[in-house]
């Protein structure tokens, strides 16, 4: 509950500085270099939803999830200006409401390296609830080669490995810096995460 409060207050706040207002940069550099050809999407941690109306224009069929139901109402409104249908959920990834069947592309902006610190065990189980063989993930977290606060919480390259690596194998593992906010003038070192699901798992 203290976490829903948190963010709440924070949409509330509009205390948001993770939110450019811009789809990802790295998540349309990976669409475009890995070929990911539209299919059933889920956004984790979707905020605002911008990245979420984002792959729905390029014929994407979304599902976004967010702990805030206040940054699920933005995510409605901005989905509904740009003509685009995405189900949206307000709802928390370690305790996940039923979405369908599993997903075949998977997007995390930020959302593994907050929950990973509450508990990962129960974050990794979502993750093998909601996808299913063969489905790629990109997810981008903090580096912990440049720590900062603050900025987003960072990881390790070693407990990356080891955490996602229970669920994916690794495609690459790849530096790139969080896209600038208006809010916050600097672009965070981060990791961009390129995943896939093995067949038999």
């Amino acid at each position: 509950m203290a976490e829903l409060e948190h963010w709440e207050e924070r949409y509330r706040k509009g205390e948001t500085p993770w939110d450019t207002g811009h789809p990802s940069t790295e998540l349309q550099r990976v669409v475009r270099e890995e070929g990911v050809k539209p299919c059933r999407a889920i956004e984790l941690g979707c905020g605002s939803g911008t990245n979420a109306v984002w792959l729905a224009q390029q014929g994407f069929d979304v599902t976004a999830v967010d702990l805030s139901s206040l940054a699920i109402g933005q995510a409605r409104a901005r989905a509904a200006q740009a003509g685009v249908s995405v189900h949206f959920v307000a709802g928390d990834l370690l305790d996940p409401p039923e979405l369908r069947d599993p997903f075949d592309f998977l997007f995390d902006r930020g959302c593994y390296h907050v929950v990973r610190r509450i508990d990962v065990q129960r974050f990794l189980q979502t993750l093998a609830k909601i996808t299913q063989p063969g489905t790629r993930g990109l997810l981008l977290t903090g580096n912990a080669k440049e720590p900062h606060d603050p900025g987003p919480p960072v990881v390790q390259e070693t407990e990356l490995r080891a955490e996602l690596g229970r669920i994916f194998n690794i495609v690459w593992l790849r530096e790139f810096r969080f896209d600038q906010s208006d809010q916050i003038g600097v672009r965070f070192l981060g990791w961009s995460c390129f995943a896939e699901r093995p067949n038999g798992s």
